[in-house]
């Protein structure tokens, strides 16, 4: 037997390698320490591990972790003055470990490498079959980005997409109890000990920890619950696991479906994690046609609000289609509405949706919910309605029962009635039956009823005759039974028709809706599709895929293909596919005219700016210029005699206007650089006390005083220096120029979370919170109509700098009155890299 040949690692050629995650839920949970702990159990059970990157963040017991592990020496990169290490991704894949330890998964590489992100050399790694073991928090996932910045104020400006997370052949949820985590952080364990009061103050409060834990509790429960759900489906398990409590509540489109929903809420409420599910079943029987469209949205609005979903099925049978749908969903409960149907059209239809739901449930629960319509329907079922399996049971024997009771009766009455009225009465039961069972039932009733007529009624009485009367009774009877069938069939099927019209109407009707508020990405009208037709996947294929049977495919423009897999559809569900595929065409053309916009935008952008900026600088370039020429001109002149002080003044103003100039000129060229993205930046450590005394000398005489209180211990900035003096005497003449007569702008600075922050306070008159983001806008002067202060370039030329240093500038109300500019750059002693 000849083995296959193994490269060094032991992986197989062509194999691709297992990714595990240890998830955590707050920085300093010890998600790097379980890493390197997992590395040295493999290790001891043989398997060939290398420590391709740890961040150990200098901490004792992490540090002995990689004790007897072997370790791949990082590779040293140079960017903007410094040197950087970053993981030798070629070193590691020579080195072609079985399992390779990657720290920090959502780290932004330094340019210099083949990728922009480490989870990029991740799946280069998996791709050449080298299994990982990585860790990340939850606050780097991009789906929660900005929902984490709301809770904690502080941005996140390096994220992973969630699908590289999801597609781990492993996730490990790394947790520790708010107070726990406080008291590592208090015991030094986590940050130095003179960034430990900010953070505990900031970041690491407990509502915030406390938020941060349930959001990656919840994350890691659904990707568990996706995983369990893909097992059922692939191993055909159709019974229900109750994991979690799913409540199902079924909507008709009365309205009676506000009372049904607020008591499924309830219910789902009663346990932690429950989930709400709403479906209204489209069908063609002729119960959907009865919904109202307009019910259907507040019902659908109502249950988003309530936490829920909402989804549209389409299916033949409702019983069948709800079961279907709840069993897909692993649904633990079923809520439905008790029947509006009176007990006259119960007892003629037979058993309802209710009754068929419950003996058909299994083990899921069924909860009827009685409401203010319930038993109030017609007394006669609606013309809508298709025979039912009652109705086809019924009707023949109808036929032959119904004629016999009346030929008893008028037995009895023989002596009142003639035949004419005899036959009259045995046709009005013909036609009855002929209405309830229709074409077979009014076959049954006219042979029936013509023979009982001609034995009974018609002399010779007691045996049958041929003659004319009762051979024209007979053709009568059979005349008058064949057209009312015929009739009624004919509307049965025109109200099918109808029916299912409208069905389709009212899914297509809500496709669009979820299309208008906003549902347009190509996967979530996927799903819709794959949960509406009931089938088990759906995708875009850029070609035809080979049909096995449960394969159903349309083609969604000219270049892909709309491919379902889980059952046959019929020719009727086939149209309404169509038009599902129809709006999946325009949304994946949507977004290729959005991708195209955005193109366009950065473009749109640069010439709105260029239209602003010559608008602006018409007069501002202007009074400088004006003032300066005067002052030198004055002086050139030979017939005027200037004292020593006039000259003196002239030329200052000439100074003060060329100087005002070149403020200007070189904020314009500094805006125009970071809007063409060709600033130059040469970053390094940078102390404050570099930058201050030029900023502080940058403002005006009459401006008011500056008071810096900077404690001892705050750490060097990364920055770059020219830059850094530029925003901080942006941010002190904005604050100048808002502080009060006789008041002071103070200025301080703090630690937090690896970066260093500058406060600019002032005591002004403040910002309107909806103004805030305005004042970042180029050319805004909010509030200040005296145009020769400049162009209103300040404070967005500050944040553009700051955001191309890695940092943030943003306003804060100042305790008292005032506004609070705060600008946050890493410090220098751990550039780039935010502990994960």
């Amino acid at each position: 037997m000849v083995e296959p040949d193994v490269p060094p690692g032991g992986q197989e050629p062509g194999k691709r390698g297992r990714l595990k995650v240890f998830l955590g839920a707050a920085p300093g949970v010890g998600k790097t320490y379980r890493m390197l702990d997992e590395a040295r159990r493999r290790a001891e059970r043989g398997t060939d591990v290398v420590v391709a990157f740890a961040e150990c963040h200098k901490r004792r017991h992490t540090l002995g972790k990689l004790d007897g592990l072997e370790v791949v020496p990082r590779v040293q990169r140079a960017y903007r003055g410094g040197q950087f290490e970053e993981m030798d991704l070629d070193a590691v894949l020579a080195r072609r470990p079985q399992v390779a330890l990657v720290d920090e998964l959502a780290h932004s590489n330094v340019p210099g490498g083949r990728h922009a992100k480490r989870w990029q050399d991740i799946e280069e790694l998996l791709g050449a079959g080298i299994d990982v073991v990585t860790a990340v928090n939850i606050q780097h996932l991009e789906s929660l980005n900005d929902v984490i910045e709301k809770i904690t104020k502080v941005p996140q400006q390096e994220t992973v997409p969630d699908e590289v997370v999801r597609r781990a052949h492993q996730i490990e949820l790394v947790d520790m109890p708010a107070e726990a985590l406080r008291r590592r952080m208090a015991h030094g364990n986590i940050y130095a000990p003179e960034k430990v009061d900010a953070a505990l103050a900031n970041y690491f409060r407990v509502g915030n920890l406390t938020a941060l834990r349930e959001l990656a509790l919840r994350w890691v429960a659904d990707q568990v619950d996706e995983a369990l759900q893909k097992y059922r489906s692939e191993h055909g398990i159709g019974g229900v696991w109750e994991t979690r409590e799913r409540v199902v509540v079924a909507l008709t489109g009365g309205p009676e479906g506000e009372t049904i929903i607020r008591r499924a809420a309830r219910i789902a409420d009663r346990t932690a994690g429950g989930d709400l599910l709403a479906v209204h079943i489209a069908r063609s029987d002729g119960l959907a046609a009865g919904a109202s469209s307009a019910a259907l949205a507040r019902q659908r609005a109502l249950v988003e609000s309530l936490g829920g979903s909402y989804h549209s099925v389409v299916g033949d049978g409702i019983p069948t289609a709800l079961l279907e749908f709840a069993r897909a969903e692993n649904a633990t409960q079923l809520v439905l509405g008790t029947s509006s149907r009176g007990r006259l059209e119960r007892f003629v239809t037979g058993r309802g949706i209710g009754e068929t739901v419950v003996a058909l449930s299994g083990d899921i629960d069924v909860h009827m919910v009685t409401h203010e319509r319930a038993g109030s329907g017609r007394l006669l079922p609606s013309r809508r309605r298709t025979l039912s399996t009652p109705r086809l049971i019924a009707g023949p024997v109808s036929g032959l029962v119904l004629p016999v009771v009346l030929t008893l009766v008028l037995d009895q009455l023989r002596d009142s009635l003639n035949v004419t009225s005899e036959a009259l009465l045995f046709l009005l039961v013909v036609v009855g039956v002929a209405c309830l069972g229709g074409v077979v039932s009014a076959v049954v009733a006219s042979v029936t009823a013509s023979l009982l007529l001609n034995y009974w009624f018609i002399p010779p009485i007691g045996a049958f005759t041929t003659t004319l009367d009762s051979v024209l009774a007979t053709v009568v009877f059979a005349v008058v039974a064949g057209i009312v069938a015929a009739v009624v069939d004919r509307s049965l099927r025109l109200s099918r028709r109808s029916a299912r019209a409208t069905a389709e109407a009212e899914t297509l009707s809500s496709l669009a809706g979820s299309i208008v508020r906003g549902d347009r990405a190509v996967p979530a009208l996927l799903e819709r599709t794959r949960e509406t037709f009931g089938m088990e996947s759906a995708e875009l294929a850029e070609a035809p895929v080979p049909d096995d049977g449960a394969v159903v495919q349309v083609p969604v423009g000219e270049q892909a293909h709309l491919v379902l897999r889980g059952r046959p559809l019929p020719s009727s569900e086939r149209k309404v596919l169509t038009a599902f595929a129809a709006h999946v065409a325009v949304a994946v053309e949507r977004a290729r005219l959005a991708e195209a916009a955005a193109e366009v935008e950065p473009v749109k952008a640069a010439d709105r700016m260029r239209s602003a900026l010559l608008a602006a600088v018409s007069h501002d370039l202007r009074t400088p210029l004006a003032a300066g020429w005067a002052a030198i001109t004055s002086l050139r002149s030979r017939d005027v005699d200037f004292s020593d002080e006039d000259r003196d003044e002239l030329l200052a103003t000439a100074d003060e206007s060329m100087a005002r100039l070149g403020r200007l000129i070189d904020n314009l060229l500094d805006m125009s650089r970071l809007q063409a993205g060709a600033l130059t930046l040469r970053l390094r450590a940078t102390a404050l006390e570099e930058v201050l005394p030029t900023a502080l000398e940058s403002l005006p005489p009459e401006a008011p005083r500056v008071d810096v209180q900077c404690p001892p211990g705050i750490p060097p900035l990364l920055a770059d220096p020219p830059l850094l003096e530029r925003v901080v005497a942006n941010l002190l003449s904005n604050a100048a120029r808002h502080t009060p007569p006789g008041g002071t702008v103070l200025l301080t600075a703090s630690t937090l979370a690896e970066r260093v922050e500058v406060r600019v306070i002032d005591r002004g008159p403040g910002l309107p919170a909806e103004d805030r983001e305005r004042a970042f806008v180029p050319f805004q002067r909010l509030g200040d109509t005296d145009n020769t202060t400049g162009v209103g370039l300040g404070l967005a030329l500050s944040r553009g700098l700051a955001e191309a240093m890695a940092g943030t500038l943003t306003p804060e109300d100042t305790p008292g009155g005032g506004l609070t500019m705060v600008l946050s750059l890493p410090a220098a002693d751990l550039p780039e890299r935010v502990e994960t």
